[in-house]
């Protein structure tokens, strides 16, 4: 696969890895090493030229220029070689070559791994519990096999410039997300165009949702929370099969009454309820049944299902059980990895999504699974035992007169904002850097309520731009969104919105941070 990225943001991403990685061209030569090379291997200092041989160790069964010449030739993504260490000796890595486009040229991404990564056999905290159950009755549990593998370790390899393609794809499609929900609530419902554009939605939506597949799965990715009733998802989820489109189903929903109060991420959590009802859909055959039911639990000591042990606390249960063909008992420990299927023209990532969303949430899976008599689903949410109703705004409720600064490098981006935001009332600046929109504040009679900036920017991060307007401007609102990963530390109270996203999500966020 060919990675192809800005050359600003292809170096952000070689220079914020933690591993050793290093760019050469066609050639051999480097032409960019990012600290973590630096300090591991005897590098030159000030950039000064050198071909990647510099730091290929002389035990390897070959040189560099055999080697190189091969794999052009036979390509092979992950590979164990030698290097050269900074201190003197050699050591082993896991080897990852990936080619991208680098100022307009085709240039290799050398990314070397420790092995001792690969000889960690401890088992994750919250990793998901996979159980067979035998017809008399006794369950076998098979622990989880989610450890690192040379497999996990061929998907970490790529998983930096897997963020970047994410990236610039978001912003793609926040631009035609933007446009075509804007135009929806500007045409009326005899429009001959009406149609046209639900499908540019609709296809920007599926396109998004594989991104978000890759940019979750990498569990950096980060959830937009918000208190909320899981009732009102799941009725939602289930809605979606309740057409002609998908066999007659006989439907058992048994869901709390007054369920407890969930931490969650609306759309992503939606998702995988979808997901997981959808494998039921799948395994059963035409007239059978499917169970959904949520619960409280309130737990006064441990409790155990399969190998997944939850502590004392309050939780919410969402079971989801089919009476379909049930998972073979060799498949079973697999389900859970990614780009594993056993269906034809699928990712692989559907299952291993559901786990990495889960478990960013706090929360726990376990499967259980009979051939021939069906499969059952647990997911283990931490709850509040408060009751919460969502709160639908009415488009009246969006519009507003506020001052808001709009800044982003993605011209596309500045452009959909404004139009949106100016049609709703507001009254917008646009910046294209920090650097400008620093300037722009720091002008005698500019005043704004809030900036909306985008945080993963040339220059000036977003980052950086909130926290040098903090002290310009006391009390100064933000909304902060990227179509990168949500920043690890997450300050309490900040607003946050994921690219690519919709006119009424953007004004939804523009009124919460507003209100903040």
């Amino acid at each position: 696969m060919l990675i192809v990225a800005s050359k600003q943001k292809s170096e952000f991403v070689l220079d914020s890895a933690a591993w050793p990685a290093i760019l050469v061209d066609e050639e051999g030569r480097v032409r960019r090493a990012n600290p973590a090379a630096g300090t591991t291997f005897p590098l030159p200092r000030n950039n000064n030229p050198m071909n990647f041989s510099s730091v290929w160790a002389l035990d390897n069964e070959e040189t560099f220029e055999q080697f190189w010449d091969k794999w052009l030739d036979l390509p092979e993504s992950v590979l164990i070689k030698k290097f050269r260490m900074k201190g003197g000796g050699t050591r082993q890595f896991v080897f990852c070559i990936t080619p991208v486009y680098y100022e307009g040229q085709r240039h290799y991404l050398m990314q070397m791994l420790p092995e001792s990564l690969m000889e960690n056999k401890d088992q994750q905290v919250g990793a998901p519990s996979i159980t067979t159950e035998k017809p008399v009755g006794a369950q076998t549990e098979l622990s989880p096999t989610q450890d690192f593998s040379i497999q996990k370790q061929k998907l970490d390899c790529a998983l930096q410039l897997i963020r970047t393609v994410v990236l610039d794809f978001n912003n793609a499609l926040t631009s035609i997300l933007g446009h075509s929900s804007f135009l929806l609530s500007k045409i009326g419902s005899d429009s001959p165009w009406r149609r046209v554009l639900v499908e540019i939605e609709k296809s920007a939506e599926k396109a998004a949702e594989v991104a978000n597949d890759l940019a979750a799965f990498t569990r950096q990715d980060k959830s937009t929370i918000n208190a909320g009733n899981l009732n009102d998802l799941i009725r939602r989820s289930i809605e979606i099969f309740q057409t002609p489109a998908y066999p007659r189903i006989m439907w058992v929903i048994d869901l709390e009454k007054r369920i407890y109060t969930v931490n969650f991420d609306e759309a992503k959590m939606q998702q995988v309820f979808v997901k997981l009802i959808e494998n039921a859909v799948q395994a059963i055959q035409p007239d059978g049944q499917i169970t959904v039911r949520s619960r409280n639990m309130d737990l006064s000591d441990t409790w155990q299902d399969g190998a997944v042990t939850l502590k004392a606390g309050t939780y919410v249960c969402i079971e989801i059980n089919d009476n379909g063909c049930g998972i073979p008992p060799e498949i079973l420990p697999r389900i859970f990895e990614p780009f594993f299927t056993t269906k034809q023209g699928h990712r692989g990532l559907g299952l291993a999504w559901v786990y990495g969303i889960v478990t960013n949430h706090g929360g726990s899976v376990v499967v259980s699974s009979q051939p021939g008599q069906g499969t059952s689903v647990r997911v283990y949410l931490p709850a509040q035992r408060r009751f919460v109703r969502d709160h639908a705004f009415k488009i009246e409720e969006l519009i507003g007169s506020e001052t808001v600064l709009v800044v982003d490098d993605e011209e596309l981006l500045l452009t959909m904002m404004q139009t949106v935001l100016s049609e709703f009332g507001y009254q917008v600046i646009t910046a294209n850097n920090g650097q400008n929109a620093i300037d722009i504040l720091s002008r005698n009679g500019i005043k704004v309520d809030l900036v909306i900036t985008d945080l993963v920017m040339p220059g000036i991060s977003g980052r950086e731009l909130i926290e040098k307007l903090k002290g310009m401007i006391p009390g100064l609102k933000f909304l902060c969104c990227s179509g990168y990963i949500r920043p690890g530390s997450n300050k309490e109270g900040e607003i946050y919105l994921q690219k690519p996203f919709t006119t009424q999500e953007l004004l939804k966020k523009v009124k919460q941070a507003l209100a903040s």
